[in-house]
């Protein structure tokens, strides 16, 4: 235990530590800036003849940490420095108590090998002398340097808290043509810093916590000095409104308390009462307004390359990306990269009623707004109409009446809020009969175009909407609902099909759901599956399964049978279900309709009792898939089974007699039905599909359709199952068959 408190208490420590040197030099200027610095600090380069002399303070005053850092701050300028014996050479010099010359200028040639020496430097620790060290300068100069025409460069890093006098020491340097630059570690003492840096001191005073913006205000100076050119082209040296702070510690008064005090050289002298004071001792910043001269290179952002209100974040020192508002794709300048490509006639119904408020109400035109600017490309073959509603429909724009995009936003700009009663059933009707343009005058003639309704619902409705969306429905209308959470139930109702609701969680969260309502739009050209089709579900509807997970399956019959396309032509539905009894729902022949299947669906009710899959199955090849109720010759035939297992075990003879006589068997099984036996009733893993409970069967129905719709496409052998009746034989002929 008290090695972990210790530990927690150097960490504290530690981050006290980063979070004080942080404020010690402050930019008074934009984040941006601030990382244009940074990144042009890594793009400078000095290459000339240059002696540079590092000073590194080895005294306890720094400590090992900050002396680490002085290293680090030093090999980071090093790759900014062309070392070689004719251009820039680099020594190292430690003081604390003494001054150690670690390496003289003339001992390595190349940047590897002065960071790896550099790197290798061990504190050595003592009393802070930085006199010993300038004098050491003075009289030995730049060991291993060069002649006087080479200009010198000496690099102080150093917090400033020296033991002797430094300023004649230091003044002797600078006048014998050195460039003092003072570089303030951990917590310096900038008093002392200035006075030992080279005129204009603003641009010879760098903090090394701040490694890149130390290297960059170091390069940007030699390049003012004509020393070397290291500011790259096209980059500019700015001056920067800038704060230095020295931490101190100052004594307080903070009150007196009374004391006794003796005669002085007394021990047995009379004693008095008196007043002393009472001190306290505080850390303080004494602050140091300067500016901070930085070289700033403009980078790819400056053009503001992101449109669409799109963010430009930069990567590195010359690439970006843009961080795209919702519906404008992730990069490429933001331009919308979700256009529905699908040809489609889309009328969007806004609630402009008083429940829904002028607040919700404009929201839904931000959201209209943003999505048509996201979806709708030049040259796009949707045809876009806006109606309004609460009380009274209006039709703000008729489908496909704009000459382009910007008119379009700009009807959409005109809209104004009503107020009044909601009855969104009213207005289902009304653009069902007279929103989209009129159908062709012949029955045998369609129209191309599928027809989607989008509702953007504030509120719930104050008349009734089944009715109504079962009215647009019949007329070959898809329904799309969008809402609040609150409105899931009301939607799902009126478009029938979860799968073709959109749900947020808070007005925010709207503007996210534009890829998901683009994603239904375009889904809706392509929904159906266009083979024929004979297919019957069967619901287990025993005591052991109980009514309301029945009627989870009977939704999610409902939501499947969406996915089909029901007329005598392409796909028939049949629906049993077992329990205590046997009972067709409806036969393959009796609804021709997807709304008849769906009406019929609502009233299949709950059996109870203890059920058999196995019967059920039975029945469906005797009573169910055979021409007299309907299934058509030369027609695949699925049957789909929704079971948990119980009750299933007498199931795995009649689904043998299924499939050998040419009908496929999906098996959904529920829960923890048992995999061996879903196994032996499907008789191939293709056929099952393992869903983990009743509520789950919705996030299923795509993966249940495609792989039924994919079986509707095998080739069908004519003869199975039997197409004769009274017993005949079947014998195929060319393409076709006949009975015997």
């Amino acid at each position: 235990m008290m090695n972990l408190l210790a530990l927690d208490t150097i960490g504290a420590f530690l981050i006290s530590q980063v979070l004080l040197a942080c404020s010690v030099q402050e930019f008074h200027t934009s984040r941006e800036t601030i990382l244009k610095i940074s990144a042009a600090g890594q793009l400078m380069q000095c290459s000339a003849s240059v002696d540079v002399l590092f000073l590194l303070d080895g005294s306890y005053s720094i400590g090992k940490g900050s002396f680490e850092r002085s290293k680090h701050f030093a090999i980071a300028l090093c790759d900014t420095l062309d070392i070689r014996s004719d251009k820039v050479r680099v020594g190292v010099l430690q003081y604390s108590a003494t001054a150690w010359l670690e390496f003289p200028l003339d001992a390595y040639f190349t940047r590897q090998e002065v960071k790896r020496e550099t790197k290798e430097i061990v504190f050595r620790g003592g009393s802070t002398e930085t006199s010993l060290a300038l004098k050491y300068v003075l009289r030995k100069g730049f060991p291993g340097g060069r002649d006087a025409s080479v200009p010198k460069i000496l690099i102080i890093l150093s917090d400033g808290k020296s033991q002797g006098p430094l300023l004649p020491l230091a003044q002797q340097l600078k006048d014998s043509g050195v460039i003092i630059f003072a570089v303030g570690v951990r917590f310096p003492r900038w008093e002392e810093l200035h006075s030992l840096a080279s005129d204009p001191m603003e641009q010879h005073v760098l903090f090394a916590e701040h490694v890149d913006d130390a290297v960059n205000g170091l390069s940007s100076t030699l390049t003012n000095a004509t020393v070397c050119s290291a500011v790259p082209p096209g980059c500019k040296i700015k001056s920067h409104h800038c704060e230095r702070k020295t931490l101190e510690t100052m004594k307080e008064l903070m009150g007196n308390y009374m004391c006794w005090k003796g005669a002085k050289g007394q021990r047995h002298g009379p004693v008095s009462t008196a007043l002393c004071p009472f001190y306290s001792w505080k850390k303080v910043y004494r602050r140091h307004p300067s500016k901070c001269y930085r070289t700033v290179c403009p980078d790819p952002c400056d053009s503001q390359p992101c449109q669409n209100g799109g963010t430009c974040v930069l990567e590195g020192l010359d690439k970006y990306h843009c961080v795209c508002p919702v519906g404008f794709g992730g990069d490429e300048h933001c331009v919308p990269k979700m256009s529905i490509e699908c040809s489609v006639d889309l009328l969007f119904l806004l609630d402009s009623s008083s429940s829904t408020a002028l607040e919700g109400f404009l929201r839904h035109k931000s959201f209209l707004k943003r999505f048509i600017q996201a979806t709708l490309a030049v040259g796009s073959p949707v045809n876009v109409g806006i109606a309004q509603y609460s009380n009274v429909v209006r039709m703000a724009v008729k489908i496909g009446e704009y000459q382009d995009v910007p008119e379009l936003l700009e009807q959409i700009d005109a809209m104004r809020y009503t107020g009044g009663r909601t009855l969104t059933g009213k207005a289902l009707r009304h653009v069902a009969q007279y929103g989209f343009k009129s159908a062709p005058v012949f029955a045998d003639i369609h129209d191309d175009l599928p027809r989607v309704i989008i509702l953007l619902a504030g509120s719930r409705s104050e008349d009734p909407v089944i009715e109504p969306a079962k009215y647009a429905r019949d007329r070959d209308l898809f329904l799309i609902g969008v809402g609040a959470e609150s409105m899931r139930a009301e939607l799902n109702d009126i478009v029938t099909n979860p799968q073709q609701t959109v749900v947020y969680a808070s007005p925010q969260d709207l503007f996210n759901k534009i890829p998901e309502l683009q994603g239904k739009i375009c889904s809706i050209e392509s929904q159906g599956c266009h083979a024929s089709l004979d297919l019957v579900f069967t619901l287990d509807g025993s005591a052991e399964v109980g009514l309301e997970n029945f009627n989870h399956l009977k939704n999610f019959v409902k939501s499947a049978s969406l996915h089909f396309i029901i007329n005598r032509d392409v796909t028939q539905i049949g629906l049993v279900v077992f329990g205590s009894r046997l009972h067709t729902v409806f036969s393959l022949d009796t609804h021709n309709t997807r709304s008849g299947v769906l009406e019929a669906i609502n009233w299949a009710s709950f059996v109870g009792g203890l059920g058999s899959a196995g019967s059920a199955l039975l029945h469906i090849y005797d009573d169910v898939m055979t021409v007299q109720k309907g299934a058509r010759p030369g027609v695949n035939k699925v049957v789909v089974m929704l079971t948990d297992g119980t009750g299933a075990e007498d199931a795995v003879v009649p689904a043998q007699k299924l499939r050998s006589n040419g009908i496929s068997l999906f098996v959904v099984g529920i829960g923890e039905a048992k995999r061996n036996l879903l196994m032996r009733i499907a008789g191939s893993e293709s056929y099952i599909i393992q869903v983990a409970s009743y509520k789950d069967l919705k996030y299923f129905e795509d993966s249940i359709f495609q792989r039924v719709c994919e079986e509707a496409k095998h080739p069908v052998n004519l003869c199975r199952p039997n197409p004769c009746m009274n017993d005949g034989e079947c014998v195929l002929q060319k393409g076709s068959y006949r009975c015997l």
